[in-house]
């Protein structure tokens, strides 16, 4: 990616689709030459948003895989991190599989950066070196965001919403401090498992005190901590996106909670996800994929979680969640269980643990 951006003026006007953005490599400058893409505005997207250099496809993740594989969002040349082989000669996406899977299957060329410090993870695909049409050598730290350390806010909301977790519920957990600290929280739970879209390092202490089993997930997004846990340990799947938020797969799950957080939730239950204060900071995801299924599980639930403060009157930004998909909205005042409830009855619910009661 360095070597791309700084030779960017001899690729002028190719296309550039960037993912979840914690390098920084990628700067609003150097859309002079290139044309600037992503699905979402996680990490260091943002800036590249708020500078106009970036143009946001608002697509479902559960969607990507087939758009990439259609070619309405083209793949010609992969950039991707893998790790260093095994005994067999078997490279691993190490990280992240994801729309990365559709990607490798439909690109003309892969180049393929070999990075020292990726763990060999197990992996829905694997690749060997007859696959790559460039392969670079080097020894990094994975790009990562900062540690999520939950605070007294966080920690209240997660109090509140882990009662909502029962003994045997496969859980998905969105990116975030919120999510994290709702994991934090369920090591005391027993056979539970995973399947979500990103896992974090607080999934590492549910497999160690046997509260969870198995995870099944698109990416680890965390610290060495989890990358170590996660080398070559069966018990943590890297699974195509393809895989993980099928409508098909999700029917299947029994008792699935889904956790997310939301930038603002109204007095209906709409969610928005997506924009903060003018800035696009999220992305239409995949929490949705995981609401309907979980609404639809037996014994599943949905839960969002947000401080007090951002339930609202009227959203500041567009609705990634509709009321219609409504269900448990959780702050550190309380949980509102809006399944069922008449829409005069979700105000009165939502103000009783808001920051407008």
């Amino acid at each position: 990616m360095e070597a791309l951006v700084a030779q960017r003026a001899a690729f002028s006007g190719a296309g550039l689709f960037l993912g979840v953005n914690y390098a920084g490599i990628v700067q609003p400058g150097h859309a002079d030459h290139l044309r600037l893409s992503a699905y979402c505005g996680i990490g260091h997207n943002r800036a590249l948003a708020d500078a106009g250099a970036l143009e946001i496809q608002p697509a479902p993740y559960s969607r990507l895989g087939a758009l990439i594989r259609s070619g309405a969002i083209r793949a010609d040349v992969v950039l991707v991190q893998v790790s260093p082989p095994n005994g067999r000669g078997e490279y691993s996406l190490g990280l992240a599989a994801d729309y990365l899977i559709p990607a490798l299957e439909t690109a003309r060329a892969v180049v393929a950066e070999v990075n020292q410090q990726v763990p060999w993870t197990h992996a829905e695909k694997l690749l060997r070196r007859e696959q790559f049409s460039l392969l670079v050598e080097s020894s990094r730290a994975p790009a990562a965001p900062p540690p999520d350390k939950p605070g007294p806010l966080e920690q209240a909301i997660a109090t509140q919403a882990e009662r909502f977790v029962p003994d045997g519920a496969t859980l998905e957990f969105g990116i975030g401090a919120l999510p994290e600290a709702v994991c934090r929280e369920l090591a005391g739970r027993s056979r539970l498992s995973v399947h979500s879209g990103a896992v974090g390092d607080a999934v590492v202490d549910l497999l160690r005190a046997g509260a969870v089993a198995a995870v099944d997930c698109a990416l680890l997004i965390g610290t060495r901590r989890l990358f170590d846990f996660a080398r070559d340990n069966p018990a943590i799947r890297l699974r195509s996106s393809e895989y993980t938020h099928a409508a098909r797969v999700l029917a299947g799950i029994e008792r699935f909670i889904a956790v997310n957080s939301a930038v603002e939730v109204d007095f209906t239950g709409q969610v928005n996800a997506e924009v903060a204060r003018g800035s696009y900071v999220g992305a239409v995801g995949g929490a949705l994929d995981f609401v309907r299924a979980a609404n639809q599980s037996a014994g599943g639930a949905a839960i969002t979680l947000l401080p007090a403060s951002r339930v609202v009157e009227k959203l500041s930004g567009p609705v990634a969640t509709p009321r219609s998909e409504a269900g448990i909205i959780v702050t550190e005042r309380g949980a509102a269980d809006l399944r069922g409830c008449s829409l005069r009855e979700r105000e009165r619910r939502l103000r009783a643990i808001s920051g407008n009661s």
